[in-house]
């Protein structure tokens, strides 16, 4: 049998109610399986919420507190735990960022940028430098470490399965030095031969097609419903209508049907990358 491994209830807001969680349901003596019964969700979320490793949902929460009969206390806090964030990220971006390490699937899509979790640091030192212009050295060093470090986790072949679609122009309008440029292109290439993502490019002269604007992220889950993620420049929102979600699936659908294949777009990728190191901008 494995060893209870005690919760540390100071490392952050979600796991102090997480903690508060564990000790309410066995203190009911309740299973973690008898305390979804009835829910969605299963009972390995259930208990990476308990550790502190998920941000628990208000449906859950009112869930838990009917079935614990915590008098709406979860419920009632989810908030806090909504708003607590990990340094250098934004502050609605934080349940994204957790919740995209835990999905079975993820489909990307950026009209303007290389996706976040494929920046190296200069880029995200141009992207953060555009977006925050007032940020000190230090605020910006804290952004650029944060999304590195985020970055990094689906750089594994464990990750999550992810597939990105992003916009020729991205390739063409370098932000970036052009030596820069080539190096992260290279970057990008490289994950997507050791199969960290499958890549696909909606060419310049396409005609329309789905998701003119905005950056979108379509997650889905082995123990929990899917989700929509859309950004702007200084805002973002998560979608869990279901009605609405699938609206997002089917349209993400039709974008990767008026891309280019996968193989097509890895090679443009790294032709770019190349035009970029040998001075011959791909422009």
């Amino acid at each position: 049998m494995p060893v209870r491994k005690e919760i540390d209830g100071s490392r952050s807001v979600p796991a102090f109610y997480g903690k508060e969680l564990r000790w309410k349901r066995e203190k009911a003596g309740r299973t973690l399986k008898e305390t979804v019964e009835g829910s969605y969700f299963g009972t390995s979320y259930l208990s990476e919420i308990e550790r502190g490793q998920r941000r628990i949902p208000e449906t859950l929460a009112s869930h838990i507190d009917r079935a614990l009969e915590t008098d709406g206390f979860f419920a009632r806090h989810c908030e806090d735990v909504r708003n607590a964030k990990p340094s250098g990220h934004a502050d609605y971006f934080a349940e994204v960022a957790e919740a995209a390490w835990r999905a079975r699937d993820i489909e990307d899509w950026d009209p303007t940028l290389i996706l976040g979790p494929l920046q190296l640091e200069p880029y995200i030192r141009a992207v953060v430098h555009a977006a925050h212009p007032e940020d000190t050295e230090e605020e910006v060093a804290s952004k650029v470490a944060a999304r590195r470090e985020y970055a990094g986790r689906f750089e594994s072949t464990t990750a999550p399965e992810r597939w990105v679609v992003l916009h020729e122009s991205i390739l063409k309008q370098p932000i970036i030095g052009d030596d820069e440029m080539a190096e992260q292109l290279a970057h990008v290439a490289a994950l997507a031969r050791r199969r960290c993502f499958v890549p696909q490019i909606l060419p310049v002269k396409g005609r329309a097609h789905p998701f003119m604007t905005g950056t979108t992220r379509i997650m889905t889950f082995c123990d929990a419903p899917p989700l929509v993620y859309v950004e702007g420049m200084y805002s973002g929102q998560t979608i869990d209508d279901s009605g609405i979600v699938r609206r997002y699936q089917k349209a993400y659908d039709r974008l990767r049907a008026a891309a280019l294949p996968p193989e097509e777009s890895l090679a443009m990728i790294e032709k770019a990358a190349e035009g970029y190191g040998n001075g011959k901008h791909p422009r």
